[in-house]
This record gives structure tokens, C-alpha cells and sequence, in this order.
């Protein structure tokens, strides 16, 4: 069952929800509003690379196995869901004083981003507070209800809830990472729990290990710890886990033509079978085996 919020997001719900499980994808949207496209100074094509597209549908069997996957129609160029509302880029928006101290925010990636991967600029000049005001009332806080609205419910229903926060990252990104540190065996996942601040150390362990068992090759928080969603989220002596999930995009996808890869279902097809393993921690079942070391 599919619900939608214009501008905002969609919904795909289980016919009977039977876990606590939670999968949400904030950068994955790609209705790009027209007037936005014209104010920008970058082509279609480049104004996507920010875009985690298709993870969504990666992790479109949630609801097969009685979870709801939330995710964004909204683009991140247009607006980032995985920012606080109050991260605005005063190089940017007009009227926003111009002190700041986050480095998101000074690097141009604030809850109304100034660049696209990069660095590249989006806009010719300015745009108003008016604006930005406009995008966080219509997208980021309908979005972020809505999310909140199902992790109550599955704590109400479930007595926790495991939200798995959906990204992907570019190659170039962990290669340089592990370029920095010597290390020839690239992570395809890298898992981000705010180094144990968004999620206890049972369930993450076993978020691990589903992945490991589809035989993917998972890192923790380096070089993604999880931003705001992990760290607003997360709060494990609530009941309430957090775990951002980061894939590589050259598994499933063509990054220079942001199109699927021959390859995509049947990395797809893992990833069901991960979400399956998931689910099954949302429902308390903590007994799974850990994948062998």
C-alpha cells in the first residue's frame, strides 16, 4: 500500500506491519521542481550526482517483510533531508546571518545546498530566506513528521524501532579513503552509528553481520559516521536505533550516466535478503548467528 505527500515523499507500507524495522531514503528523490532546473547554472545531468539514485529501489522489499520504507521526491540539490532545518548557508540564502561554524554548512552542503558533488555551484547568485523557508515547510517537515510518526509506532507496536537510514556514496569517495589509508579492500558498505551513539552495540552487530552474510564488505563510521538523521534519531536507551547505510554506487549503478548497472537486481536481490535479516531484529529476534569472522 503507497501513500505520497506531495512534494515530499511516498510511503510503501506492508499489508500487516510485523516488525520494527523502519527503511527510509531522504536522498533518493528526483522530482526536480522545473523552476528549479532553470535557476540552476548546471545541466540535468551534473545537477543529479549529488542524487542517491535508486536506493530507493534497492530496499523495496521493506514492505515485503512487514516493514514501511519512507522516501524522499524531493531531490538533495534542492534540499537536503538529512540536514537540520536550522543548517542554512549564509553564502547562499539572503538573510541569513553570516556567522557560522559548521562545516557542512561553510562547505556549501546546509539544509539548502550551495554545491552539488564536487563543489560545483547550483545557483548564479542568491536565493531568499522567503525561499528556503518555503522548500523546509513543504518538503523537510512533512518528511521528517512523517518519519518520526512511524518510528513511534513501531516502538508503541514493537517496544523498538531499527531505522535503517538508505544512502549511497560515490567510488572516487572510499577509494580516496582507502587510498589515505593504504587499504586495498575497499568497504561496500560502510554502516555509520555515530560510533555508538545512535544504536546499541546487538543490534548494530548484527546490521553487520546481515550484510556480511550477502557478502558485501562493511566498515564502520569511516568515512560516513551518520549525519543528522543518525545522530537526531538514535537513541538507543529509548529503544530507538539509528544506522545510516552507505553503498557504493559502482555496485549497482553507471555513476557518469546515472543509470542502473547490468548488474542491479541482482545486487538488489541481496539487499532483499538483508532487509529480510532486519526485519527479523526489528521483531527482538537477537539470535541470528554472527557471520564468520
Amino acid at each position: 500500500m503507497s501513500t505520497t505527500a506531495e512534494k515530499a515523499y511516498r510511503i510503501e507500507r506492508p499489508v500487516v506491519r510485523t516488525t520494527g524495522a523502519v527503511f527510509a531514503s531522504p536522498h533518493s528523490g528526483a522530482a526536480y521542481p522545473w523552476a528549479f532546473l532553470r535557476a540552476s547554472v548546471l545541466d540535468e545531468r551534473s545537477i543529479r550526482s549529488s542524487e542517491d539514485a535508486f536506493v530507493d529501489q534497492l530496499f523495496s522489499a521493506a514492505p515485503e517483510h512487514g516493514a514501511p520504507l519512507i522516501a524522499a521526491l524531493a531531490p538533495r540539490a534542492y534540499i537536503d533531508l538529512n540536514r537540520s532545518a536550522d543548517e542554512l548557508d549564509p553564502a547562499l540564502i539572503r538573510g541569513v546571518a553570516t556567522v557560522t561554524h559548521n562545516p557542512r554548512v561553510s562547505s556549501g552542503l546546509g539544509v539548502i545546498p550551495r554545491v552539488v558533488a564536487g563543489g560545483r555551484a547550483i545557483y548564479r547568485g542568491k536565493i531568499t530566506l522567503e525561499e528556503a523557508q518555503g522548500r523546509i515547510a513543504e518538503v523537510w517537515r512533512p518528511y521528517h513528521r512523517a518519519l518520526q510518526r512511524e518510528i513511534d509506532e513501531a516502538r508503541a507496536e514493537f517496544g523498538q524501532a531499527v531505522l535503517i537510514d538508505c544512502h549511497s556514496m560515490p567510488h572516487e569517495a572510499i577509494d580516496a579513503a582507502g587510498s589515505r589509508k593504504g587499504n586495498r579492500r575497499l568497504p561496500e558498505i560502510v554502516l555509520g552509528d555515530r560510533f555508538g551513539a545512535a544504536c546499541s552495540a546487538e543490534i548494530m552487530d548484527l546490521v553487520e553481520s546481515a550484510f556480511a552474510r550477502a557478502g558485501f564488505r562493511v566498515a564502520r563510521n569511516a568515512p560516513f559516521a551518520g549525519a543528522y538523521v543518525a545522530q537526531s534519531y538514535g537513541r538507543p536507551a529509548r529503544g530507538q536505533h539509528a544506522v545510516q547505510v552507505e553503498i557504493d554506487r559502482s555496485l549497482y549503478m553507471d555513476e557518469a550516466r546515472i543509470e542502473p548497472a547490468p548488474q542491479f537486481d541482482e545486487v538488489r536481490a541481496r539487499l532483499s535478503a538483508v532487509v529480510a535479516e532486519i526485519a527479523e531484529i526489528g521483531r527482538g529476534n537477537t539470535a541470528m548467528p554472527l557471520a564468520a569472522e
